[in-house]
């Protein structure tokens, strides 16, 4: 873990929308994003941008932003090549680069990728290790470099608060940030993602709000982590049952969204990486973000 910690801000936004437009429109939409208050912007990888030329972009086009990745897939790049991005970036944006790194998915691995997914936890350590001694022949950066581990049991979140500054929980909820918060200790970043959606109507919401955790509940790894949680098999089917999906995206109006923010927050989290769900495919959710720009910019740690 470095030597200091990392002043995050306490709400970003996290989003894979930025990938569903052109590369001139993900500088403007982070020139907004930023003016509008958010401190801090995450983006994702499956087989879209790049998330490094991701932030790259989103970062050249701001001055204050930091830019995150949730997550960078550790079987994408070596250890070398991830080392390098991530000082290349850091010493051009200084305390603005936030590299999240994570094992993924057994079927992104090995279906996707070709590689063998494997002993996930023996694998981010081996990376780690690879990163801690990669070499590095280009101007150094001047601050440090910064990772999280994408974590949700306890072994990995071990993990990230030895080896990392931190974790990036994702598809959970604010019992999990407490026992995440628990588990890694005072010290190491907690950054969780929230799944929300300014929509009152609970049809239109629920439905909106099962496309987002039919995604997730067809990956075992999510599937085991929400089990720890209380919920049932019978929960989890379909999309998930009504109070499954009410649990995992906070839907409604702003109050409910800021009270969900919030509980993370109460529960431990240092930050939390607010993702509005977009209501069409493809879509991007820039009203609902303009929408909760101010009211999430009252929330305090």
């Amino acid at each position: 873990m470095t030597q200091t910690r990392f002043a995050l801000p306490p709400v970003g936004l996290w989003t894979g929308a930025l990938d569903c437009v052109p590369a001139t429109r993900v500088r403007e939409l982070a020139a907004e994003l930023e003016e509008l208050g958010y401190g801090a912007l995450w983006v994702p990888e499956v087989a879209g941008r790049d998330p490094f030329v991701q932030l790259a972009l989103l970062l050249s086009a701001t001055e204050r932003l930091i830019g995150a990745t949730g997550i960078a897939n550790i079987w994408a790049r070596d250890a070398v090549a991830t080392s390098c991005a991530t000082k290349a970036l850091t010493e051009a944006f200084p305390e603005r680069v936030l590299i999240g790194l994570g094992v993924s998915h057994a079927n992104l691995v090995g279906g996707l990728r070709g590689h063998t997914y494997d002993k996930p936890l023996t694998a981010m350590r081996e990376y780690l290790d690879g990163i801690d001694a990669a070499p590095y022949t280009a101007e150094r950066p001047t601050t440090p470099v910064r990772y999280v581990l994408a974590a949700l049991r306890p072994k990995m979140l071990g993990l990230a608060g030895e080896r990392t500054d931190g974790a990036h929980p994702y598809f959970t909820t604010p019992e999990h940030t407490a026992r995440a918060r628990e588990t890694l200790g005072a010290g190491p970043l907690l950054c969780p993602e929230q799944a929300v959606l300014l929509e009152t109507d609970p049809a239109k919401a629920r439905a909106i709000g099962r496309v987002y955790t039919t995604v997730y509940l067809n990956q075992p790894n999510y599937v085991n982590n929400i089990k720890t949680l209380g919920f049932a098999e019978e929960d989890l089917a379909d999309g998930g049952s009504d109070a499954f999906v009410d649990a995992l995206v906070a839907w409604g109006d702003e109050d409910t969204v800021l009270a969900r923010v919030q509980a993370h927050l109460d529960a431990g989290a240092d930050h939390v990486a607010v993702q509005a769900l977009p209501t069409t495919k493809r879509g991007v959710p820039e009203d609902q973000w303009r929408a909760l720009a101010a009211p999430l910019a009252t929330l305090t740690r």
